[in-house]
């Protein structure tokens, strides 16, 4: 087929999807370019450039909101959750795959079915329960609940790239003397890798942007999120705008950092689960 020559059409497309892309980092630039303005020069100038890059808003906003406290907090409740999701997930995938009996198909579509439950429907009994099992206060507590959470979409991602693996090969292992443990800790699970990196990025915005259940569950001021941190920023009679949006752009850049390095295996894990095997 001859390719189509660049034209017009060609133009006026790529011309929407600019605009459209400028449109949508519009209030990254907004976050950035006041986070360096006085209060002052932020209430009067909110469009416009910085007169001058002045870190002093990151310095008060470090020491105010005790970040690092609010990062390490921040990074154990998403490493730890992604390591639970992680190997629940995986492991519960490959056994509701493999294993297809009418107890497993039940409870793989109560898990399709759970996804669609909005989190404020559970929240009030959620808290009730973790307040009967002593979660509430305690970064072991939030994880559970993330890891009960997240766990419905991981195995629908990790259901659906399991299908692209061929059963030949572990029915070789198993001619091989391997254990069911050890074929899918040995061969199954390494060949899960680019959907463990999709899971974990996905999961970990998630529960790195999230504020509902963190104000839920963390009370305790020494075990606050970043976004709890800089909620608390946010008053009846005062906003420190100048500060809060220095933490948010300190809050912000770990994930985008994270989310830069690894977002090519995103596609790929997540076109890899649309085959079928």
């Amino acid at each position: 087929m001859k390719a189509e020559s660049y034209g017009p059409k060609w133009f006026t497309t790529e011309l929407i999807i600019l605009l459209a892309a400028l449109l949508f980092l519009s209030p990254f630039y907004f976050v950035l370019a006041n986070s360096f303005k006085s209060f002052a020069e932020l209430l009067t100038d909110t469009s416009g450039l910085p007169k001058s890059l002045n870190w002093h808003n990151y310095e008060r906003a470090w020491e105010v909101l005790k970040f690092p406290r609010a990062l390490r907090n921040s990074l154990l409740i998403t490493v730890f959750s992604d390591l639970c999701m992680i190997v629940v997930s995986s492991m519960a995938a490959y056994r509701l795959l493999r294993r297809p009996t009418k107890a497993n198909r039940i409870l793989f579509s109560l898990f399709i079915a759970a996804m669609v439950v909005p989190f404020q429907a559970v929240m009030i009994p959620l808290v009730k329960v973790g307040n009967w099992l002593h979660f509430l206060n305690s970064l072991p507590g939030i994880v559970l609940c993330y890891t009960g959470l997240g766990v419905s979409f991981a195995i629908f991602l990790y259901h659906g790239f399991m299908k692209s693996i061929p059963l030949e090969i572990e029915e070789a292992a198993v001619m091989d003397g391997c254990t069911p443990y050890g074929i899918f800790w040995r061969i199954v699970f390494p060949l899960l890798k680019p959907m463990t990196i999709t899971v974990v990025v996905l999961q970990s915005l998630w529960m790195w942007n999230d504020f509902l259940l963190p104000l839920l569950i963390l009370q305790k001021p020494e075990l606050q999120t970043i976004q709890l941190a800089t909620n608390s920023l946010f008053g009846q009679f005062m906003k420190q705008w100048d500060l809060a949006l220095a933490a948010l752009v300190m809050g912000i850049v770990p994930i985008l950092v994270f989310f830069l390095i690894l977002q090519r295996h995103i596609i790929q894990g997540i076109t890899a689960g649309a085959v079928k095997g």
